[in-house]
């Protein structure tokens, strides 16, 4: 009933934990790995752990990865993940409970707080602001990779936006076409952008492509 799709860069190191603890969870028939131009080993990885494995030949980023993932997916409902969930991902199978029994069209995951520093609040709180002004919505975990949804959810969202504004486009495209959207709490965990340099370049990316999403999103709005 389910089919997990999952885009990986260079995630060797827990991609087999996370195939693993989600092929477990109840009612998943079907789950690919979309390997964007990894250089480790995370494809030959993931397709030892049970993974159907797609291998890109260059790093095209999540959005890109996502999208072409999608014409290989053949269940009726549709999970989101990250692969540095590890033996997180087993947490599926809660995020997956309101879809199942038809009391949402699309949960989203919200995490636990984390000790560790990680980003500077900066580009969570733009897609807060951004999916309030344009759906009404307040989300606690606007920029959450960790998703399930119905097949006819996914076709409307997609295809997806490019980089990291994957999910604000998502969830605003979602809400505003009448699906019924639910965050759930989870006890999922990965890895954490730090305060160092790479983290702030990282945040400065996430910021550029979310910022670019939101425009994307008013434009369509105000058309």
């Amino acid at each position: 009933m389910i089919t997990v799709l999952i885009p990986a860069f260079n995630e060797e190191d827990l991609i087999a934990e996370t195939v693993k603890a989600a092929l477990q969870v109840p009612d998943v028939g079907q789950l690919i790995v979309v390997d964007d131009g990894s250089q480790d080993g995370t494809a030959l990885k993931a397709k030892e752990a049970g993974a159907q494995v797609i291998s890109l030949g260059s790093n095209y980023g999540k959005g890109e990865a996502l999208n072409r993932g999608i014409p290989y997916i053949n269940q009726p409902v549709v999970a989101l993940l990250d692969g540095d969930l590890g033996e997180s991902a087993g947490q599926l199978e809660l995020l997956a409970g309101p879809v199942l029994a038809n009391k949402a069209d699309m949960t989203i995951a919200t995490f636990p707080p984390v000790k560790k520093a990680g980003g500077f609040g900066l580009v969570k709180g733009l897609a807060r602001a951004g999916i309030y002004l344009l759906t009404g919505l307040k989300m606690e975990a606007p920029l959450s990779g960790q998703r399930v949804m119905r097949r006819e959810v996914l076709d409307a969202v997609a295809p997806f936006a490019a980089g990291y504004g994957v999910e604000l486009a998502m969830t605003i495209k979602a809400a505003r076409r009448g699906f019924r959207l639910q965050e759930v709490p989870t006890t999922m965990f990965h890895r954490v952008t730090g305060r160092d340099l790479s983290g702030f370049m990282h945040r400065g990316r996430q910021f550029k492509d979310v910022l670019l999403a939101l425009i994307s999103s008013w434009k369509e709005v105000a058309q």
